[in-house]
């Protein structure tokens, strides 16, 4: 059975999410996978924390989730 999940219920695609977590982990920094995709104050903590990394592949990671929010 093929389930349809609505565009404004899909959320962060996981792959680019493991790959935000993984790079913020390397700067100290925990990421809690569900509560990114379920709670927009989380997510934008996060995603401003991690846009203001001087790590160059992190503020892409974060520009690219930022722009699917």
């Amino acid at each position: 059975m093929n389930a349809f999940i609505p565009p404004e219920r899909r959320g962060f695609p996981l792959v680019d999410v493991i790959d935000l977590k993984w790079l913020l982990a390397g700067e100290g920094i925990h990421l809690h996978v569900e509560r990114l995709q379920s709670d927009p104050a989380y997510a934008a903590q996060v995603l401003a924390q991690a846009a203001a990394s001087s790590n160059e592949a992190l503020r892409s990671a974060a520009a690219k989730l930022a722009g699917q929010a």
